[in-house]
């Protein structure tokens, strides 16, 4: 069975593996970090991407590499407040999903 991501856990999981550099890190490899955890297109990727840019939870810019600009993404404070909020509201919500699924299981 294939479990399709919200929008808000889609944020949450960019976001969080975007915090994992302090540095920032590239839109390809975000969305190939991104892939080794859940099945998402590039194509669904950008648009989570611009989506928490225009919410003011990351910091974009770009450098050059190899003759040509690479834009980077960073986690702003309000990213990593954000950030800390999903993370809460995800432990009380996979506790209750585990709850059903134990009772589902006996």
């Amino acid at each position: 069975m294939i479990f399709h991501a919200r929008a808000e856990l889609l944020d949450a999981i960019v976001l969080a593996v975007i915090f994992k550099n302090s540095e920032g890190n590239y839109g390809y490899k975000i969305a190939r970090d991104v892939r080794e955890k859940i099945d998402i297109s590039e194509s669904t990727l950008y648009p989570v991407l611009r989506r928490l840019e225009k919410d003011n939870f990351l910091e974009v810019y770009d450098i050059e590499y190899k003759g040509r600009n690479r834009r980077y993404y960073k986690v702003t404070a309000q990213g990593n407040v954000q950030l800390i909020s999903f993370c809460e509201a995800w432990r009380g919500y996979s506790k209750k999903i585990d709850k059903i699924f134990m009772v589902a299981e006996q």
